[in-house]
């Protein structure tokens, strides 16, 4: 039954993540124009371009705000990714081995035995 359940939502969150794809695409567009008005607007000395950079970089989030079914397929893209890692049963937080003693690998680990 839970293989249902994720069978169910994962063609349900591709189906929205693929029907939401141009608005993904221009979501990406508007955050690429909104960088680089940010970016021009820090490195630019005049006031001129500090209007115009600012100009760019206002329309670029305007325009990333105004992508509402874009955050839906963002969402529905990370409910695609949580099925994945469900089926397949690589929902592994542990990052840090615990089998191995190096010191680099296992700092949080030794860390937290240090200041027990």
């Amino acid at each position: 039954m839970k293989k249902i359940g994720l069978a169910i939502l994962g063609i349900t969150a591709a189906i929205i993540a693929l029907a939401n794809l141009g608005s993904l695409l221009a979501l990406a567009l508007s955050a690429l124009i909104s960088y680089a008005g940010f970016h021009y607007y820090r490195k630019s000395q005049s006031t001129f371009k500090k209007l115009f950079w600012g100009a760019v970089l206002l329309i670029g989030l305007l325009s990333a705000v105004s992508n509402v079914p874009a955050f839906f397929g963002i969402i529905a893209l990370l409910a695609v990714i949580y099925v994945w890692r469900k089926w397949h049963g690589t929902d592994n937080n542990d990052i840090i081995a615990n089998d191995s003693d190096d010191p680099f690998v296992n700092f949080e680990r030794q860390w937290n035995e240090i200041t027990k």
